[in-house]
């Protein structure tokens, strides 16, 4: 593992991180890329898989107030940390949605 990733690693293990770190930065670059090769849940992509792959910035945000029903705010809440950038995403796929629509009259 190059050292630069080693300094974001975490030192010390907590209760949520069971990953044993000193046997992961132990590997060498063969064995990671063996290990890469070998697990079927991750199957290795060629250059056409990336020929059309762009990069993205997100749009720029702008801070508004808005008065939301407080049975809409408790759902989205209700489904953990992250409830602001939901309710966006779901705000976001009725404006592209109405956009195509509009495209399509």
């Amino acid at each position: 593992m190059p050292r630069n990733m080693r300094k974001t690693m975490p030192k010390k293990a907590d209760d949520a991180d069971r990953t044993d770190w000193a046997r992961v930065w132990a590997l060498t670059e063969d064995e990671i890329e063996r290990m890469a090769a070998a697990d079927e849940d991750n199957p290795a992509t060629e250059a056409a898989d990336w020929a059309a792959a762009t990069v993205g910035l997100p749009p720029r945000k702008t801070r508004i107030h808005a008065t939301v029903d407080a049975d809409v705010v408790a759902w989205f809440k209700l489904h953990g940390p992250g409830y602001q950038t939901r309710m966006n995403a779901v705000l976001r796929r009725y404006m592209e949605a109405q956009r195509r629509k509009g495209e399509a009259a």
